[in-house]
């Protein structure tokens, strides 16, 4: 396993797009988050009274930032078998379980270190940007502390999220082997269930389909506010993200033993 993780680890290093892929996350991430922060604070409403939880708020840049998750993680699989570079990795270390969790770890480290700077960059962003326009503790719109339950859930659930992203990203690209399609395949299961979801007139039908999105249920550990209201808990909706990326890595590592290189 330790020659595995060292040559994945030598891969990924060495290639160029994993800098810029780990710069464009804590980018974006932070980017779109504090332009959803601008926006918001102009919103017009009594003291208290505005929908918003501040601190989902605050990392709602994590909508954009998992593209890049999701790009990156399928091109350390699907790039290997675009370059024929699976066969010299083969060759080397025949054992394919062990090269499979070797990539995954080094591909998730790289995911969870580039999205911590993420969530504190925007978590910084929005305590400043929402505050100077009106969210204070005066207004109805208390900051938590930074060691409260709440925080800690927001900011290491929205880590632990694109982290579990990256895996299930990972196991569609290994089952098939293709990069446009691992990705749409992975965007779509992302985007089209909450799309649906929006479309359906019966409301206990909607709640049925967000329960099972893996976006909506995995981004629910943000909520702070109105848990109630949820379609899912925060951590049973991390845990269904949990069981979706499982399930994607089990079925890309029995394909992967099974199929020829």
């Amino acid at each position: 396993m330790r020659r595995s993780l060292h040559a994945e680890w030598t891969k990924l290093r060495t290639v160029s797009t994993t800098a810029w892929s780990a710069l464009a996350l804590v980018m974006l991430t932070v980017a779109s988050s504090a332009a959803t922060d601008s926006v918001t604070s102009t919103a017009n409403c009594p003291p208290g009274q505005c929908p918003q939880d501040t601190m989902a708020l605050s990392l709602s840049g994590v909508y954009v930032g998992q593209n890049v998750v999701v790009i990156f993680a399928v091109l350390a699989m699907s790039g290997e078998y675009g370059s024929r570079m699976i066969q010299t990795t083969l060759a080397a270390m025949p054992r394919r379980g062990a090269v499979l969790v070797a990539k995954a770890l080094v591909v998730t480290a790289t995911i969870l270190a580039a999205d911590e700077l993420g969530v504190l960059g925007s978590m910084a962003a929005g305590r400043w940007i929402l505050s100077g326009n009106g969210f204070t503790a005066a207004a109805g719109y208390p900051w938590p502390s930074p060691l409260a339950e709440s925080t800690l859930r927001t900011a290491l659930g929205t880590v632990v999220y694109c982290g579990l992203l990256a895996l299930l990203a990972l196991g569609v690209a290994t089952a098939v082997r293709d990069t446009a399609i691992a990705i749409a395949a992975v965007l779509a299961l992302l985007y089209v269930l909450p799309i649906v979801a929006a479309t359906v007139p019966s409301a206990e039908l909607r709640e049925t389909i967000q329960r099972f999105s893996p976006m909506t249920a995995g981004l629910a550990i943000q909520a702070t506010r109105n848990l109630d209201d949820l379609p899912i808990r925060p951590w049973a909706g991390l845990s269904l993200l949990a069981v979706y990326a499982g399930a994607a890595m089990l079925l890309g590592a029995i394909l992967f033993k099974l199929r020829d290189a």
